[in-house]
């Protein structure tokens, strides 16, 4: 028997991380920036719920853009960041 596709429903402020969140992984910014990119809430919210700053919310929505979903992994951002020799590697 083939398997039933699940429904997908709107993104809503209940399904967003509590503003208390301060462990985030890979799911929990693909929604906030889903939220935002949606129009659901505003960048300036966003920073203000969750005491980010415009730089990292920014930073985030350029390693999905470049990288997809492994890119919000932290461990990919540094290893992306350090070179072997432990120098910041500038990508542009």
């Amino acid at each position: 028997m083939p398997r039933r596709p699940k429904v997908k429903r709107p993104l809503t402020i209940a399904d967003l991380p509590a503003p208390s969140t301060d462990r985030w992984v890979i799911r929990r910014k693909a929604e906030v920036l889903a939220a935002v990119h949606g129009g659901l809430v505003s960048l300036e919210d966003v920073c203000r719920r969750y005491m980010l700053t415009v730089e990292e919310f920014l930073s985030w929505q350029y390693s999905i853009d470049r990288h997809g979903l492994a890119g919000l992994r932290a461990t990919r951002i540094q290893q992306r960041r350090f070179g072997d020799d432990n120098k910041i590697i500038i990508e542009m």
